[in-house]
């Protein structure tokens, strides 16, 4: 039976604290449009994205205005682009072009899987794809790109952070009259996640069914709410009352997949229960922490109770569904982030503190502008370093770096909309350069062994 306080508590959380469903995300394999002509390919890949996501944002719209929750974005991610192209001939950049048509076509505002895994070597077709990346996502606006470079069963492909780190700066390069837009839709991943339904690191991993719907929750505003209510609160009550409040917002999510799924006529795959922040006045995981008592996130104390709220939303969600997948925790991605931003701005978050505060968070070093001249070497061994924080844990770590080309430490970068705005951060300027230039596979972790 419906209870009257919670459809009222709700409807409060929509109205009042940015509770939203971020992203339902239809996942398409794209394994039986390989063929060894590119421009078949092509056409069967933008045929079969057509079929399958047509109809995705109407059946989206039609939820919101039944249920009254908004959803914010409807996405689409594909096969890894570089499996497909791998079995033809010709510049792959002709997949991100039909990807970006089929994404305009379908309405969506992004669509992820031009992408490639290379944890443990180069396949056929994998350094292709790779190194048309800047051009790929430089020549479109819909198209997110991934890289899988390190996990914890085949350690990290040292090769393949030494490239990514040359292509972000490219990627920034080709884009810097358009605020170097290109790196804000490239992530480099440790461990990634098959069924991510959250950019710019979704693909459609090859163990998932043909089709099916992930669905993306978000909540930062209606967690803060929630302990604000319970200023006295020791820390272990905080961990029930977030616990509490996942539950619910998880909830939500099921909802929205399992009527998504039913009315496209596809599997409802999972809720990734990560609170994903805004720049949004009161939507911010940093707000939460600095909630619990922090004067400002990035003080002594942060790593701890962005620990606990981590796994706190872990528990009240697995609670919620028992379809529960893709990263699941707490983003926190500076530009994307009122709270982070002003911590960056005041000097009390630093890289440093931002890479500690990943061995206990979401996913990773997100959405950091670094000053334009940052030497690809650089950008290379802070990737090896956050992959090795995922490799060594067991768990998804990424990096998505913004070069600011012509800009420095301390001026800021805006990109619009989701992605925000944010100061560039200081990095350190000691070489990395001979380490990263041995290349070779870092091994991996004894822990790896557990067959």
């Amino acid at each position: 039976m419906l209870n009257t306080n919670d459809i009222l508590e709700t409807i409060q959380m929509i109205q009042d604290e940015n509770l939203d469903i971020r992203t339902i995300t239809m996942g398409i394999s794209l394994l039986d449009c390989i063929d060894s002509d590119i421009d078949v390919a092509c056409e069967k890949i933008y045929n079969k994205i057509i079929s399958k996501a047509g109809k995705l944002v109407e059946v989206g719209e039609g939820i919101e205005k039944e249920y009254g929750i908004p959803i914010i974005n409807k996405r689409i991610s594909v096969t890894p682009i570089a499996i497909i192209s791998a079995a033809c001939e010709g510049d792959p950049v002709k997949f991100a072009l039909t990807l970006d048509r089929a994404a305009k076509d379908c309405n969506v505002n992004f669509i992820g899987g031009y992408s490639a895994l290379v944890q443990k070597g180069f396949s056929a077709g994998d350094k292709r794809l790779i190194e048309s990346i800047p051009r790929a996502l430089s020549m479109t606006e819909n198209v997110c790109s991934s890289v899988n470079i390190g996990s914890t069963k085949t350690g990290i492909n040292l090769d393949a952070c030494k490239l990514m780190g040359k292509i972000i700066r490219e990627c920034s390069e080709l884009t810097a009259d358009k605020n170097c837009i290109g790196a804000a839709k490239l992530v480099v991943f440790c461990n990634a996640p098959e069924d991510n339904p959250f950019m710019a690191g979704a693909f459609h991993g090859v163990g998932e069914p043909d089709c099916i719907i992930n669905v993306g929750v978000s909540g930062p505003g209606v967690v803060r709410a929630a302990l604000k209510k319970a200023p006295n609160a020791n820390i272990t009550e905080c961990a029930d009352i977030i616990k509490k409040t996942a539950f619910k917002i998880t909830r939500m999510g099921q909802l929205v997949g399992t009527q998504a799924g039913k009315r496209l006529g596809v599997p409802f795959g999972i809720v990734d229960l990560s609170l994903a922040p805004t720049p949004a006045i009161g939507d911010s995981v940093a707000h939460i922490l600095e909630e619990l008592g922090l004067e400002q996130c990035g003080t002594h104390g942060t790593t701890a109770a962005l620990a606990m709220l981590n796994d706190a939303v872990k528990k009240g969600g697995v609670m919620a569904s028992s379809r529960v997948g893709g990263l699941s925790g707490a983003f926190i991605p500076v530009t994307e982030d009122a709270g982070m931003i002003d911590a960056a701005r005041s000097g009390a978050l630093s890289i440093e503190k931002l890479e500690a505060m990943t061995a206990v968070c979401s996913v990773g070093l997100d959405m950091i502008v670094v000053p334009g001249d940052t030497p690809a070497e650089t950008i290379s061994a802070i990737i090896a370093d956050e992959a090795a924080i995922g490799m060594v844990n067991s768990k998804t770590t990424a990096v998505r770096l913004i070069p600011a080309i012509g800009l420095k430490e301390g001026e800021e970068l805006d990109f619009g909309g989701l992605l925000g705005y944010g100061p560039i951060m200081k990095i350190n300027k000691k070489s990395s350069a001979a380490f990263i230039n041995r290349g070779g596979l870092i091994p991996a972790p004894l822990q790896s062994l557990k067959n």
